[in-house]
């Protein structure tokens, strides 16, 4: 599941950049912090649902979004 990890956090920091916002401040409106945010971002940690719907909610996006296909985690 290392590369789920990855590719959720691939997604999330993605969208994070599109939406022009920076590590720290979402990490602060998540309630999460900073450093774990990092982790998050570079697939070190498996996160809950409850963190996916909140970091996705400061995104602005539906939680599916975030979550890699298949297919993506079969060519990885």
């Amino acid at each position: 599941m290392d590369k789920l990890a990855q590719a959720l956090g691939e997604r999330i920091r993605t969208q994070r950049k599109a939406c022009g916002i920076s590590q720290d401040a979402l990490a602060l409106t998540c309630g999460i912090d900073r450093s774990y945010m990092g982790r998050i971002e570079r697939g070190e940690v498996n996160i809950t649902i409850e963190k996916l719907y909140r970091i996705a909610d400061e995104l602005a996006c539906d939680p599916c979004s975030l979550l890699p296909t298949f297919a993506e985690l079969k060519s990885a």
